[in-house]
């Protein structure tokens, strides 16, 4: 069985810092492409960042320079390097990997994590 187990979320204050971590299992490394996304009550699961197959990271605008995607040399956990946090990164963040937009019914496809919740508050 294939699964992604995220940790490291909680509650912390505006500015500070956490690490989420995905363990991934089933020999889900072998897909190498991975994502963390977020989602709040009442929006959309949004792509926070992602990491390719080739190494190279891509971020959503309000967190470049804040958060960092890695992977370990084993591709066996992914982590997401969260700083500077404000009330507006407050989610549950989910890993991912190999999803797919169907772009009629609006959907995310693929394989998920059960999520991890942050909470920022002032």
């Amino acid at each position: 069985q294939v699964r992604l187990v995220e940790s490291g979320g909680g509650s912390v204050q505006t500015g500070g810092s956490l690490r989420l971590s995905c363990a991934r299992s089933g020999n889900a490394y072998r897909v190498r492409r991975v994502a963390w996304y977020r989602q709040t009550p009442g929006k959309q699961r949004e792509l926070v960042a992602a990491i390719s197959g080739g190494g190279a990271a891509t971020y959503e605008d309000s967190v470049k320079g804040r958060f960092t995607i890695s992977e370990d040399n084993q591709r066996t956990t992914v982590y997401l390097q969260m700083s500077r946090l404000s009330p507006d990164d407050t989610a549950v963040y989910y890993c991912s990997q190999g999803i797919m937009y169907y772009r009629v019914s609006n959907a995310l496809v693929g394989l998920w994590g059960q999520g991890t919740p942050v909470t920022v508050f002032s």
